[in-house]
């Protein structure tokens, strides 16, 4: 689910007539005296992180002035939630509150329909009070009964002069999750104040991941669920999985702060969600700190598989690089090899590697791994799906240990021959193929060609060159990644295909 930021949330009820404090975000110390000035009285500094309890971490102040507001903001503006820092700050008014309400509205899967949840009591503690929770059905043709809503509104404390207006808001808040396809919407809490006003002084709202297409006005980078704000390296993955769909690439990273007696922070590569997690549980019963998730699974090409590598790699102080996944993969596994293969050796790695291959060919995959990475300077092994992830993390942890590296000065690099005038190239989707022709003697052209199953041919010169049409060879990036790796693999490294990524190259 692609959450949305409290002030964002408050935007959409603001919207849709219902009543919000006056305030707004902020991302400087300035920013927050200026709004504390405009609102001439005290007001209520929140930071906008995707977590609950942001008060008893400290991430809500209440200040009397200007000058308060600018110290806290500065605070605030410096914290981290879940390793992940604060960018911005929610600055409003206080609300002088008389009723706190708990409004929820989400989706039943079971019943597969929206419910909404009320509590009369509202704040903090919902949990406690789950026995006291109003438990509403909602028709998804008809909406949900006001009728019901006025009895149990008249069943509660709160004044009858106030259930006009919380009828209306309530009405709105579910108007709000039809609209914007919402997995859920809760306003907690949602107040009557002493001068008779009824306010959402809370919001948190998130959309389902498949309707975020059709909602571009809400500026949501991801459509997956986070616990924080996109990073950097996760909005470059998630563009990287949008534009090529063979196969799954998700990556998020995670945190990685506040690890005790940590053996080191590792780059983790799963594939498969079941067995990514068993692995993951495998690597950290060693003691070794995860910095992301990634699992790429489905039959990914190799192209994707390479740029989730290089992701994963891009993550700085790593002393390890771990991938193991369900180990039945039904998915040729020597494509994964071939992409892991080509991230290495572009990255000269320097951490060791282990990674679990188990699934469709799973013998080829690992013979690929060790054959093309022979020469790295970092240990590279390959295991399959009769060794057990705990075997494999116990062996990971020997080798972390023995290197005592890390990639702090790992960087790309590309054969001389990019870019040269005498290197022959040909464009692809995505980058670009390069073959050293001057390096081509008569035998290493011919196995070249005969490497790359049809693709290629020899020129009148008797060099390697297209064998089909540019249309044709321009959705054929794995294809030619493999014929890089094999080539490297019988000793002529005389072919590189250059998948340049924005955001790292």
């Amino acid at each position: 689910m692609a959450r949305l930021h409290e002030y964002q949330g408050k935007a959409l009820l603001k919207e849709q007539g219902i009543e919000v404090p006056e305030g707004r975000a902020v991302r400087t110390p300035e920013e927050a005296a200026d709004v504390a000035r405009e609102l001439n009285g005290p007001v209520v500094l929140k930071v906008q992180a995707w977590t609950t309890s942001r008060k008893a971490q400290g991430g809500v102040v209440f200040v009397d002035s200007p000058e308060e507001a600018q110290t806290h903001a500065a605070n605030l503006l410096g914290m981290t939630f879940g390793n992940f820092p604060v960018t911005e700050v929610l600055v409003e008014q206080i609300i002088d509150i008389k009723n706190e309400l708990f409004v929820s509205l989400s989706i039943d899967d079971a019943a597969q329909a929206p419910i909404l949840l009320l509590d009369f009591q509202g704040g903090s503690g919902i949990e406690e009070r789950a026995d006291q929770v109003v438990r509403m059905p909602i028709d998804v043709i008809d909406g949900l009964s006001l009728d019901d809503l006025r009895n149990h509104l008249q069943a509660s404390t709160i004044e009858a002069s106030f259930h006009d207006d919380l009828v209306k808001a309530i009405q709105g808040i579910c108007e709000i999750a039809k609209k914007y396809e919402a997995r859920s919407v809760e306003v907690n809490p949602l107040v009557t104040t002493n001068d008779g006003r009824v306010v959402a002084a809370d919001c948190r709202l998130t959309i389902d991941d498949y309707a975020v297409f059709r909602h571009p006005e809400l500026g949501i980078e991801i459509a997956r669920e986070l616990d924080h704000p996109a990073t950097e390296l996760e909005r470059l993955a998630y563009d990287l999985e949008q534009a090529d769909h063979r196969g799954t690439f998700y990556f998020a990273q995670l945190p990685t702060a506040g690890a005790e007696n940590t053996n080191g922070i590792i780059g983790f590569h799963g594939a498969g969600g079941g067995g990514s997690m068993m692995s993951m549980d495998a690597v950290t019963n060693v003691g070794f700190t995860l910095a992301n998730f990634c699992d790429t699974s489905g039959n990914p090409s190799a192209a994707k598989v390479y740029r989730a590598a290089r992701v994963i790699l891009a993550q700085p102080d790593l002393v390890g690089y771990f991938g193991s996944g369900s180990g039945v993969a039904s998915q040729e596994q020597f494509w994964s090899a071939y992409g892991l293969a080509k991230a290495f050796i572009e990255m000269n790695i320097e951490i060791p590697v282990v990674v679990r291959l188990g699934g469709n060919s799973e013998d080829r995959a690992v013979d690929i791994l060790h054959d093309a990475c022979a020469d790295l300077p970092a240990t590279i092994e390959g295991y399959k799906k009769d060794d057990t992830p705990q075997a494999c993390a116990e062996r990971f942890k020997t080798l972390v240990e023995q290197a005592g590296a890390s990639n702090a000065t790992m960087s790309r690099s590309v054969p001389d021959f990019v870019g040269c005038s005498d290197a022959y190239s040909f464009e692809i989707e995505g980058g670009q193929v390069w073959i050293d022709h001057e390096a081509c003697d008569a035998n290493s052209a011919q196995q070249i060609v005969d490497l790359s199953n049809d693709l290629l041919k020899l020129d009148d010169e008797g060099k390697p060159v297209l064998a089909i049409s540019d249309d044709d060879i321009a959705k054929k990036d794995s294809e030619l990644i493999a014929l890089e790796i094999e080539t490297r693999r019988a000793g002529i490294p005389y072919v590189f295909v250059d998948l340049a990524i924005v955001g790292l190259d």
